[in-house]
């Protein structure tokens, strides 16, 4: 895997003594997914075994299972916290009291420098390997990413065709083209491996102004 790292809460159940009940501890599930985190980068996701996980987290092998039914299930708590982060950061971009084209350019860059990303490459991936025998975790990665992203960039849509800026029938659809057009094939490049690393940042500016001015000329009020 090229790159690794939640934000554990966990339920509040606790024994008597105030000892939490089995797999509900917080500080357990942060010191398994940064152990996890650190071994899926030195060995990447394929050559990790549970039982290295286990060493690097400094955990039983039961422990571990207690919390984590699997590996998969486990990288894929741990992309759940780098997503969060970093799809709230992007939706915070969406300013609407800020010049429509200068708020999507930069919201473009950001989204497709993240998606460019090794960790986030590396996890599309593992999560489109073992989506068709594990479906719920490819559905919840697509949920908690992908519509969540575009369901907000349809919110800031709704608001500049409300006052007249654009005129979009069906912004859910318009975000979700966003979405795509501002990749212009770079984010497929990179998942197949035909670019070994991140894309020169002159290409992302390429892609996300062709895109975006083919998508705001598409939509001018």
């Amino acid at each position: 895997m090229e790159g690794s790292q939640f934000t554990g809460s966990g339920p509040k159940d606790e024994r008597r003594g105030g000892r939490p009940a089995a797999g509900t501890d917080p500080a357990k599930r942060r010191q398994i997914l940064d152990g996890a985190g650190r071994i899926f980068s030195e060995l990447g996701f394929d050559a990790t075994s549970m039982s290295d996980v286990a060493r690097a987290a400094q955990v039983s092998k039961a422990t571990l299972y207690v919390y984590f039914q699997d590996k998969e299930h486990l990288f894929t708590a741990i992309c759940a916290e780098h997503r969060d982060r970093h799809i709230a950061e992007k939706i915070a971009l969406l300013d609407v009291d800020q010049p429509l084209e200068d708020v999507l350019y930069r919201f473009g860059i950001e989204m497709l420098e993240t998606m460019a990303a090794p960790f986030v490459i590396a996890a599309h991936r593992i999560v489109i390997s073992v989506a068709e025998r594990m479906p719920e975790i490819g559905s919840e990665f697509y949920e908690a990413g992908p519509v969540r992203v575009i369901n907000a960039v349809a919110k800031y849509l709704d608001h500049h065709v409300a006052a007249g800026r654009l005129n979009i029938p069906d912004t859910r659809l318009a975000a979700a083209q966003l979405c795509e057009v501002i990749q212009g094939g770079l984010c497929k490049a990179r998942l197949y491996g035909v670019i070994a690393g991140a894309p020169p940042r002159e290409d992302i500016e390429k892609n996300v102004s062709s895109g975006l001015a083919m998508f705001l000329k598409g939509y001018a009020a």
